[in-house]
């Protein structure tokens, strides 16, 4: 019903009947008040039009339309929402005056004034106020309508008129008698919105997901248990860092590692203690408890692993393979690809929300992508699929090359705190990015540690009881430095400390001595105005420079190619960082390598001890300390 058409006898007469169904004693009767014996009636007797004149007369303006027309149906009502007992008629209306001095407390953010002549409409209540606003309206001389309870210490709710704040209380009616009475709370408007939650589902099936949305969002609202669940997979794939709860999915054993498995994301992202999270799965069965647990651990401990059936599943698992070293754009296109072939694992299972909690995956679903995902018609949805992907040599996409990002993207990197930020990073020539800890390390312990993003602390899991000591290693992520055809592999230090010049070494020597391959080392602190570059082969360093300003050292046996000569980038006539943009779009072009721009910004990767480039022990007569972090022995050790 549109505000020319909305029928307030119809709207008001429905809402007492079903309020009544759920509020009369055995006998059929109201408890109490001036109407028992009179179930169906929530409002009053109309309000004569000269009694509503009166009133306009007494109050020196015009009313707003809809509370107008509610008052010629309706002088006042009962039991607006759950806390306000009794609204205004003709005779109890009046201007609210600020007599509390509320506006000291909320008199901002387009609230000034709004305190001292806005009409006051509750009568009875739980100490919430209920105010039109006659400064605040819109084109058809609405007023709009604000209710506050100090109890809420927040700032009141605005509705554009008195109609919105009806529905509005007429939905928080629904959703508490659903919340108290459950299934025995059954009517026509019940009836109506949960037929809309079911064409919602085949909606977000088909690919209509913002008509789903909607649908949902307002049987959320009226509390249709399904929707809740249905609304929060879409809100969630949404983003950014979508919320929407969940209902009663975690409940279903099908969906551990679909909506528990996002919930556990949220709990280890906002760092509380694991109480809240006994709250949150205490209400589940006591078989899934344990079970939620267990991916609660997955998840923190980053190794949780989004898993589905069919031909989906399996290209999350090559999807996976791929971005774990930086092949963030094939893994998509990878998923994108095969999600017409995604089927639900439950009945209203929307989406493969899960991945959001995979710490590959996850981050590869930006909004952008949430969006397109939940366009795409799935779990068997009878529709027109929509135009595929961009035709490729694999059945998936996943054997288009990677778009390459090139190195000069380093140099353009948003500051932290106004404060360019140092990186370093080793190319490897012929040797997979799951081989460089021993490579680099020089350590044939040396493993792969679990995924980590510039943004999170690495997880270092010593083996066997053994301790992570504090030398001035720092954690470095690895990947191809390119598409799967390239040969070399990175490692990129994610938060390289300040380092001693005097005690700087470069790694390329010794890795290319353990490789046999060409490596490349660059260690860039832009507030020193320090570069360095060196690349090795054999065991033996080729050539190197270390630019500081203007001044530029230069090591090696052979000279440095014309293109990454530090005398056509380091000069005086260069300004910020335009010289080690320069040399670094030079040396992505010189060997054929990319950093993958998303992967280390934005997403997660495997990482590793990575050795310090000053490394210890220092020289004679100079003291140190080494510092130990020790696990605790099981209690059942012998």
């Amino acid at each position: 019903m549109t505000e020319q058409t909305f029928d307030w006898r119809l709207f008001l007469t429905r809402w007492s009947e079903e309020w009544a169904d759920v509020h009369t004693d055995p006998t059929g009767r109201q408890p109490g008040g001036e109407d028992a014996g009179r179930p169906h009636r929530l409002g009053f007797d109309p309000a004569p039009e000269e009694r509503i004149a009166a009133m306009e007369e007494e109050l020196g303006c015009a009313l707003p339309p809809s509370y107008r027309e509610f008052l010629a149906v309706s002088d006042g009502w009962r039991h607006a929402g759950g806390f306000v007992y009794r609204l205004a008629g003709t005779d109890e209306a009046r201007w609210h005056l600020d007599g509390h001095a509320i506006s000291e407390y909320w008199g901002e953010d387009g609230l000034a004034g709004m305190w001292e002549r806005a009409l006051q409409l509750d009568v009875e209540s739980d100490l919430v106020l209920v105010l039109l606003d006659p400064e605040d309206r819109d084109a058809d001389g609405e007023w709009a309508a604000y209710s506050f309870a100090s109890w809420r210490a927040a700032p009141p709710e605005r509705f554009g008129s008195f109609r919105a704040f009806m529905e509005a209380m007429y939905r928080e009616f629904h959703r508490s008698a659903t919340s108290d009475h459950g299934e025995a709370f059954r009517n026509a408007t019940t009836r109506e919105q949960d037929a809309r939650v079911e064409a919602a589902r085949l909606d977000a099936l088909a690919g209509a997901s913002e008509r789903a949305e909607a649908a949902l969002a307002e049987a959320a609202e009226f509390g249709r248990p399904r929707a809740v669940g249905l609304y929060g997979q879409l809100r969630r794939l949404r983003g950014p860092s979508g919320h929407g709860a969940f209902g009663a999915l975690p409940h279903d054993s099908r969906l551990l590692g679909e909506v528990v498995a996002v919930l556990a994301a949220d709990h280890v992202r906002s760092g509380r203690d694991d109480a809240s999270w006994g709250r949150l799965t205490g209400i589940l069965a006591e078989g899934l408890r344990g079970e939620a647990d267990a991916v609660l651990r997955q998840v923190r401990e980053r190794t949780f692993r989004y898993t589905a059936p069919g031909p989906f599943g399996e290209a999350v698992e090559r999807a996976r393979e791929q971005a774990r070293w930086g092949g963030t754009e094939a893994a998509w296109r990878t998923l994108r690809a095969a999600l017409p072939q995604w089927t639900p694992v439950a009945p209203d299972h929307l989406a493969p929300v899960g991945l959001l909690a995979d710490p590959l995956l996850g981050p590869l679903l930006t909004p952008e992508r949430g969006h397109e995902l939940l366009g795409v018609p799935r779990g068997g949805a009878a529709v027109p699929r929509p135009t595929p992907v961009a035709a490729a040599d694999g059945p998936d996409g996943a054997d288009l090359p990677e778009e390459a990002d090139g190195l000069a993207w380093l140099a353009a990197e948003p500051t932290s705190g106004g404060r360019p930020e140092p990186y370093r990073f080793v190319l490897v020539e012929g040797v997979a990015p799951d081989a460089l800890p021993v490579v680099v390390a020089a350590d044939e312990a040396a493993r792969l540690d679990p995924p980590t993003s510039r943004r999170e602390p690495a997880v270092r899991r010593p083996a066997g009881g053994g301790f992570v000591a504090l030398d001035g290693s720092e954690p470095a992520v690895v990947g191809r430095a390119g598409d799967a055809a390239t040969p070399w592999s990175f490692a990129f230090d994610l938060r390289p400390s300040r380092f001693d010049v005097d005690r700087f070494t470069s790694p390329a020597a010794a890795v290319s001595g353990r490789t046999g391959g060409r490596v490349v080392a660059v260690f860039v602190a832009p507030q020193e105005r320090f570069f360095h570059l060196s690349v090795a082969g054999g065991g033996e360093e080729r050539y190197a420079f270390t630019a500081r300003g203007t001044a530029v050292d230069r090591t090696g046996r052979e000279a440095v190619p014309a293109a990454l000569d530090p005398d056509g980038h380091f000069g005086p006539d260069r300004h910020g960082r335009q010289g080690e943009c320069e040399v670094l779009a030079a040396l992505a072009v010189e060997f054929g390598v990319s950093l993958p721009r998303f992967a280390l910004t934005e997403g997660r990767l495997h990482t590793f001890a990575n050795p310090s480039w000053a490394p210890p022990p220092p020289g004679p007569g100079e003291p140190y300390l080494t510092v130990a972090l020790l696990e605790p022995r099981s209690s059942e050790a012998p």
